[in-house]
């Protein structure tokens, strides 16, 4: 399930202009449609788990999660069953060049996030894969040493110490909050999809956007199936799984330590799994003898 929210946050990436234009609106109406009741002060357990919960507008993110819900099952989950049937090389190209094209909103973020070794491997990536992978179909790039990764102006701003704010379930797009929807409006400024229009009309951010979507749901159809036949309040399920997902994205940055040394560099060293199982990072090159006072953990963890 949590590959699921993955893929569904990574489908609201796509259509950022879209998106956080909707988010907007979808947070106005939700103000002047209905709010959770707050509980009284008297009543502590039930405040803190309000607190805890922070989903003021849970009757307003249900109606849109069944909404949801109802095009996913109707429409959907039909054709990305579709679409499974297409051959997976070719399925694998699509995701690929999906991503390569991402990668300018991924660099810009690795900035911002102050990780020029993870901006190094994005722009390498972008390099490879547009030129050896032959337009970003084939992932040379990862067979090389430089490891793909998960970056957007959401996790930026929960660097920089933005609270989330607010659940926010929107139609269409699914779980989100206040601050993924100004996390979205920084990626547009970047995102090539934004600027490339024909005749006026943005074609290639709607291709992208209908790709993407259905290439992200494609793989994980029976999870949500499953998911939805057995959890007791698949809203509430997928509310938490959301946020574990957001605070593991912000914690793989906080932790990722890697080197960016490709694979074919000598005494490059094996790949060191991340915190967040995702196998970014590298073993560093063996240090000089620089000094016996220096301790080689100190020099390692700079």
């Amino acid at each position: 399930m949590r590959q699921l929210i993955r893929a569904g946050t990574q489908a609201q990436l796509r259509r950022p202009v879209l998106a956080t234009r909707f988010a907007a609106l979808v947070g106005l109406a939700a103000c002047l449609v209905g709010c959770a009741t707050r509980p009284p002060a008297s009543d502590p357990e039930a405040l803190a788990d309000y607190k805890a919960t922070d989903d003021p507008f849970e009757p307003t993110n249900r109606v849109f999660y069944t909404v949801n819900d109802t095009l996913l099952t109707y429409v959907l989950t039909p054709v990305a069953r579709g679409y499974n049937y297409i051959p997976a090389p070719v399925r694998g190209g699509i995701h690929n060049v999906l991503n390569n094209f991402g990668s300018p909103v991924q660099f810009a973020n690795d900035v911002l996030e102050t990780q020029p070794r993870r901006a190094g491997d994005t722009f390498m990536r972008f390099l490879i894969n547009s030129t050896a992978g032959v337009g970003g179909i084939f992932d040379v790039a990862r067979h090389v040493g430089y490891p793909d990764h998960s970056a957007a102006g959401a996790t930026t701003l929960a660097l920089w110490g933005i609270p989330a704010g607010p659940y926010l379930y929107l139609p269409l797009f699914g779980p989100s909050g206040v601050r993924d929807g100004i996390g979205r409006g920084m990626d547009t400024l970047v995102n090539p999809y934004t600027w490339v229009t024909f005749n006026g009309v943005n074609h290639l951010e709607d291709i992208a956007f209908g790709l993407s979507a259905v290439d992200e749901l494609a793989p994980h159809i029976d999870d949500l199936k499953k998911i939805n036949e057995q959890a007791l309040d698949p809203y509430a399920t997928q509310r938490s799984l959301y946020r574990q997902l957001r605070q593991a994205d912000v914690d793989a940055v906080r932790d990722d330590r890697r080197m960016t040394v490709p694979d074919w560099y000598p005494d490059a060293g094996p790949v060191n799994p991340s915190p967040t199982g995702s196998g970014i990072g590298r073993a560093p090159l063996p240090l000089p003898s620089v000094s016996p006072v220096v301790s080689t953990q100190g020099l390692q963890g700079q």
